[in-house]
Parts: structure tokens; C-alpha cells; sequence
């Protein structure tokens, strides 16, 4: 009988998560908004800018796109691997892939995405280093700390390859 209440509160204990995710889509407005603000400054600039200036402007978009991108994969594999299988039927543009992410297939996005991100910003880096706005010092924890993630990731698929290669 214990056992059973204990099980009880532990399972429903799963929406504790669900208030996490509608922060994060609040999160989102908020990335909606400076979205907004540096397409204005970017549109805005565009007839004064350098052709280096203009990439860079769109290499932030880009970026506040994939970062974007990487909370919609946390808000809906999340909910949907922790806290209650969404219903997609009456959605006739849902994604295929918001159904199927398993854990492991939302670790290997999420690296995807901040190896992408990280990317992005050391290309921004590289972009801006005849203007002198960044040191060599800075530069090079930018290019290490990509490393670590691209081997991060390399590691984790190479880890989950050999874990589903026993099952």
C-alpha cells in the first residue's frame, strides 16, 4: 500500500517538468524579440555595410535560428520522453520526428545544435579579427572550446553506436 503512494507521487511528480517547458517557450519570445531587433539593425545597416558585415548579420540570424531551433527539440522531446506522449493527430503538419525522439536521439541533436552554434560564432570571430575586437587569447578558447564540443559529440555517437549494437 506504501509502496503504491510513494509510486504514485514519484509518477505524477513528471509535471513538475511541464511549467520548465512553458518558461521555455517564453524563452523563445524572447529570442523572437531580438530576432526582431538585429533583422532591423541588420536590414537598417545593409546599404553602408561591408560584404563582411553583411555575413556577418545573417551568421546571427542564423544563430538566434538555431538556438531557437535547439529549444524547440528540448521543449517537445522533452515533454514527450518525461512528462506525457503528445497527441499529434488533428495537427496535420506535425513533424514526424516530435513523436520519435528518444533520449538518445535528443542528446545527438542537442550536440548537433551547439556544435553548429559554436561554429557560428567562431566564424563570426574569424570574421571580425581584422577589426582587432578580439584577442588571440579569446580566439583560441573560442576554437578549443568548439573542439571539445565537435569531440563531445563524435564520442557520444560513437558511445551510443556501440550501446545499440548489443541490444
Amino acid at each position: 500500500m506504501l509502496e503504491r503512494v510513494i509510486e504514485g507521487i514519484l509518477f505524477r511528480s513528471r509535471w513538475i517538468l511541464a511549467p520548465f517547458y512553458v518558461g521555455l517557450v517564453v524563452g523563445m519570445l524572447v529570442l523572437l524579440f531580438k530576432f526582431g531587433h538585429e533583422l532591423l539593425h541588420f536590414v537598417l545597416h545593409a546599404v553602408a555595410a561591408t560584404e563582411s558585415d553583411i555575413i556577418l548579420g545573417i551568421l546571427a540570424l542564423v544563430d538566434l535560428t538555431l538556438t531557437c531551433n535547439l529549444v524547440v527539440i528540448v521543449i517537445f522531446s522533452g515533454y514527450e520522453n518525461f512528462v506525457s506522449k503528445i497527441d499529434p493527430n488533428g495537427h496535420p503538419d506535425w513533424p514526424d520526428w516530435m513523436t520519435r525522439v528518444d533520449f538518445t536521439g535528443l542528446k545527438q541533436k542537442l550536440l548537433a545544435s551547439i556544435v553548429a552554434i559554436s561554429a557560428i560564432q567562431l566564424l563570426k570571430a574569424f570574421m571580425n579579427l581584422d577589426k582587432g575586437t578580439m584577442s588571440e587569447n579569446t580566439l583560441m578558447w573560442l576554437v578549443i572550446i568548439h573542439v571539445v564540443f565537435v569531440g563531445s559529440s563524435l564520442v557520444l555517437a560513437w558511445s551510443d553506436s556501440l550501446s545499440n549494437n548489443k541490444h
